[in-house]
């Protein structure tokens, strides 16, 4: 199959694909980083913060599916997706040609860890992210539970340039003008984005910014405390167990759906080989 860029949804290979949703808009903002809206199948339901299996079909015409998070939150009538450009990846080297009124396949079962039922009740929530680890959060960044929740909403965001860090910085400075959620938010959020190869104002791996207590002085605020903090993570494998570790020595234990806790992971994250 050729890139999906080349097939439109009139075309006759287009009608076939399976759970077909289509392209509404595709913005790219680095040379390896883009976003996408598609149209919402209209019995999705779904949790701000879960992910889908969405796709292509692949030369053997058989689909070639992988979990994204959603990065829309759970009210907005399409579903906004934040993906990698990976050249020799099976799925995005096609993915990232798309453009409105291509259709990809998208299956409408959303799961995930990455949910407010996953956490025990808190005062402050962090939202803990590399790359584009930073969609599920862009999800619950627009979710009113989330400032009806809690007091306080930390998102660090780290990436290597400061380039790849605007698709969030944009998001964020978005949402003080948001008609739902503006009000709610107030001087709730707080935007910690740092980079770690290219020089900003914020540098440093977010394990480093937690544990040298960067963080905590920039905001004037205590350390965390299983008593009144959430964390929620999401970024690659090696990501994700280093801030685990951090995480479990200020005393915060690891929640899921059934028994949430502390913090929550989410392991299902695209990675670099896709």
């Amino acid at each position: 199959m050729n890139d999906l860029a080349a097939t439109s949804t009139s075309s006759p290979a287009a009608k076939h694909l399976p759970d077909a949703q289509t392209v509404t808009s595709v913005k790219h903002w680095t040379d390896r980083l883009f976003s996408f809206r598609v149209t919402r199948p209209q019995s999705l339901r779904f949790r701000s913060g879960e992910f889908v299996m969405i796709g292509l079909l692949g030369e053997n015409g058989k689909p070639l599916l992988r979990a994204y998070s959603i990065a829309s939150p759970s009210w907005d009538e399409e579903l906004e997706f934040y993906s990698i450009k990976v050249p020799d990846g099976p799925l995005t080297s096609k993915l990232q040609h798309i453009q409105p009124g291509d259709e990809i396949i998208l299956r409408p079962k959303p799961v995930g860890t990455l949910v407010h039922d996953a956490l025990l009740p808190g005062k402050r929530l962090w939202f803990l992210a590399t790359g584009t680890g930073i969609a599920p959060f862009a999800s619950l960044m627009r979710e009113p539970e989330t400032y009806e929740k809690y007091e306080e909403i930390y998102m660090l965001h780290t990436c290597r340039t400061l380039a790849e860090l605007e698709y969030g910085r944009e998001l964020v400075e978005s949402l003080k003008d948001d008609p739902l959620i503006g009000e709610m938010i107030g001087d709730k959020l707080r935007y910690y984005p740092t980079t770690t190869r290219e020089e900003s104002p914020l540098m440093g791996r977010i394990t480093d910014n937690l544990e040298s207590g960067r963080i905590f002085d920039h905001y004037g605020i205590a350390p965390m405390n299983p008593a009144t903090d959430r964390a929620m993570v999401c970024g690659s494998l090696a990501f994700n167990v280093d801030v685990k570790e951090v995480l479990e020595a200020f005393g915060l234990r690891e929640g899921a759906n059934s028994d949430p806790k502390e913090y929550v992971v989410e392991k299902a994250f695209v990675g670099d080989g896709i």
